[in-house]
């Protein structure tokens, strides 16, 4: 099903241009909330809202497609990718995977990642056929524990990146896992990084090779474009995608209005731009039907440009005569990615939220506006929770059992690892 769009040349209700505020208009003329990016957080509040509380939604995007980066489509050579990067879903909350399962069915798939290490291959997170691999030893899962522990640095206070890993397994896997791969990642050394980068990876006793624990770990079906999609098909939600909110903010009609850009736009980088991480990159397909033995081989050596490679087909589970393969590659401008977890980054964003609870009318949700690096499920169970505080403000209330959900998912336990 394709969602209704709405076109720079269709029909919509304007008003002269405003100052600033969001006015008041016509009894049901215009829209009731304008909607700024069509990503995760954006389309599951324009659903919400359209479906669930009868609202009329304008939902926008400066990109020419829905679901934000977890788009994905087939290339030209018919093999399904993701755009910007893998987006793998996992959650520990029910009630989310009760609520995007209204939009999806789903494949089971579990993501496991290789690391190119000493010229080989090895799971990634560390777990013992790592330590069996690289060091040519048979430890049971009893002696891993110990192993490591006997190359752990004491590090009397946990500050850095590099602390949490040094005190955890030591410097020599430190150098070989961690260093090279931050580095390129976030542009700076791991000593100068919060630990709040590594204090999430795990490192097992066991043979686990999952990426992550969580109790739901599923694809999309049909991809992620088609969720979403689905997810917006619905007559109260009207799209424009090539468009900038600068360019129609005041000349569309709207009571509300949801921002899921960067924050500090919003604001016209009034205190100075929120550092971010970009990526740019590269697909490729090839005439194989394989390339690599799991979905990503991570590159931590600091000589290889990229971060890592991925190949779709293992994600998606297609079947065809070709692969298409992803080359990452970290970059200090272009799109924002990956908030910078600095001290004085937080400092910043945290004058950015002052100004935002005291702007009337607007609602910041999402990764950039609120400068976190939240995983698609957490991005989710915030929308939820938003629209859970919105809805008793609307007549319209035509699923009061699906606001209830939105309640409990405020109140989930979400996954912290990072896709």
């Amino acid at each position: 099903m394709n969602p209704p769009k709405l076109r720079q040349s269709d029909s919509v209700a304007v008003a002269p241009p405003r100052t600033g505020s969001l006015g008041i208009r016509n009894a049901r003329s215009g829209f009731d909330y304008l909607i700024v990016g069509a990503g995760f957080a954006g389309s599951v509040l324009a659903e919400r809202l359209a479906s669930g509380s009868g609202q009329r939604v304008l939902l926008i995007d400066r990109r020419p497609h829905i679901g934000g980066n977890a788009y994905d489509h087939y290339n030209h050579d018919g093999v399904l990718i993701h755009r910007y990067g893998p987006h793998i879903f996992h959650t520990n909350s029910a009630q989310i995977v009760e609520y995007l399962s209204r939009f999806t069915r789903w494949r089971p798939y579990e993501h496991r990642v290789l690391a190119h290490v000493d010229k080989q291959l090895v799971p990634v997170p560390i777990n013992l056929t790592t330590i069996n691999r690289l060091y040519g030893l048979t430890l049971e899962p009893s002696e891993v524990e110990a192993f490591l522990a006997a190359r752990a640095e004491l590090v009397p206070e946990i500050r850095s990146s590099e602390d949490v890993v040094v005190s955890r397994v030591g410097r020599e896997l430190y150098e070989k896992f961690f260093r090279g791969y931050t580095r390129k990642q976030w542009g700076i050394d791991p000593s100068d990084l919060d630990k709040s980068v590594t204090s999430r990876v795990p490192t097992r006793t066991d043979a686990d090779d999952r990426y992550f624990s969580d109790s739901f770990q599923s694809m999309p079906l049909h991809g992620y474009t088609r969720m979403f999609e689905n997810m917006l098909d619905h007559p109260n939600i009207k799209i424009m995608l090539n468009t900038e909110f600068e360019e129609i903010s005041a000349e569309v009609v709207y009571d509300r209005l949801i921002f899921t850009g960067p924050i500090d736009e919003y604001f016209d980088y009034r205190f100075g731009e929120l550092p971010y991480r970009s990526l740019r990159f590269e697909h490729q397909t090839l005439n194989q039907p394989n390339f690599q033995p799991v979905a990503v081989v991570n590159y931590p050596d600091e000589s290889v440009p990229y971060t890592r490679v991925t190949e779709y087909k293992h994600l998606t589970g297609q079947q065809h005569a070709k692969t298409s393969l992803t080359y990452e590659y970290p970059a200090a401008v272009g799109d924002p990615y990956y908030p910078v977890p600095r001290p004085q980054n937080a400092e910043l964003f945290r004058k950015y939220q002052r100004l935002a609870d005291q702007t009337h009318g607007v609602h910041f949700v999402g990764r950039l506006a609120t400068y976190r690096y939240y995983n698609m499920d957490q991005v989710v169970g915030q929308a939820l929770a938003l629209y859970a505080k919105l809805a008793p403000q609307h007549r319209h209330l035509h699923a009061p059992a699906t606001a209830a959900v939105a309640g409990q998912v405020a109140q989930a336990t979400l996954s912290s690892a990072a896709e």
